[in-house]
């Protein structure tokens, strides 16, 4: 997400974003070949592909129009509130009785969040609405996003029957975005070899993550992918400062750390139950 950032910061908050997201379909298309548009579901392709696009639209624009880098790292962190909100969504509309330690999981994850939010002026609701005020979009974005990704989770082991249409959802993200510049009043693209160089490396990157990621839920062990998908937040945060050349304050850290055990957490008082009932599907960002 890092890498995003950057090519955003060269191309423009939404060229940019279309320009990854072409880039990897793209490279999704090489790796995965074309979409068989008539195998999938109707339904899963209009509902699934439509939670997709919106929520990959969201993210990218809150960490492209986010005001600095560090409150793009924000964005990123906010983000990743969806592993808790996908268990909050699971068990809320589940008929099986839910272990109650759940919801203090959850409000852990969202307490870290404003944790970093906040940074070193200590927590305060006040504070909490400055940040959020110098940009509002993006904040509201990035949290819409988080929903949207727990959403898409919930539904599409519902509704995917099987199907893996992620080239297509990536097709169809670009067009989007692409349609969305036309009509913008965006211009002023920078387009050079470093920014060349690095819109390929990010798309490829972004790509490759959904491919692999894919492969591993054919054949990998779900219950290790699930516990290591809970990490992502430290991991992506900490590389994402290193690209950014950000220095991340220790309250940042700690927030980011409370989201990771507030998402752990809530898979962990969940996991006995998989047996009963239908297992949240795990995602991939």
């Amino acid at each position: 997400m890092g890498l995003a950032r950057t090519v955003t910061e060269f191309l423009g908050p939404i060229g940019g974003a279309a320009s990854i997201y072409t880039v990897a379909s793209l490279f999704l298309v090489m790796v995965m070949g074309l979409p068989k548009i008539r195998s999938y579901s109707l339904t899963y392709v209009l509902i699934g592909g439509g939670l997709f696009v919106a929520y990959e639209i969201c993210l990218a624009l809150a960490l492209a129009m986010a005001n600095s880098r560090q409150q793009a790292v924000e964005m990123l962190v906010i983000n990743y509130l969806w592993p808790a909100l996908t268990v909050l969504l699971a068990v809320t509309f589940s008929p099986k009785k839910t272990n109650i330690l759940v919801y203090p999981a959850i409000a852990l994850a969202f307490f870290g969040v404003a944790w970093s939010i906040t940074g070193d002026q200590g927590l305060s609701f006040t504070q909490i609405a400055a940040n959020v005020a110098t940009n509002p979009v993006t904040y509201a974005m990035a949290f819409v996003g988080a929903f949207l990704w727990a959403i898409y989770c919930n539904l599409t082991k519902r509704i995917s029957k099987g199907q893996n249409p992620i080239t297509l959802f990536f097709i169809m993200t670009a067009v989007t975005l692409w349609i969305k510049y036309a009509i913008s009043n965006e211009t002023g693209m920078s387009v050079n070899l470093e920014s060349g160089g690095l819109l390929l490396i990010t798309g490829i990157a972004m790509g490759s993550g959904y491919a692999l990621w894919n492969y591993a839920i054919i054949g990998g062990n779900m219950v290790l992918l699930a516990t290591l998908s809970y990490f992502t937040p430290v991991l992506s945060t900490v590389i994402s400062s290193v690209i950014l050349g950000l220095v991340l304050t220790d309250t940042f850290l700690q927030g980011v750390a409370l989201v990771t055990i507030g998402s752990l957490l809530c898979w962990w008082v969940t996991r006995e139950k998989k047996a009963e009932s239908a297992e949240p599907e795990v995602c991939k960002d």
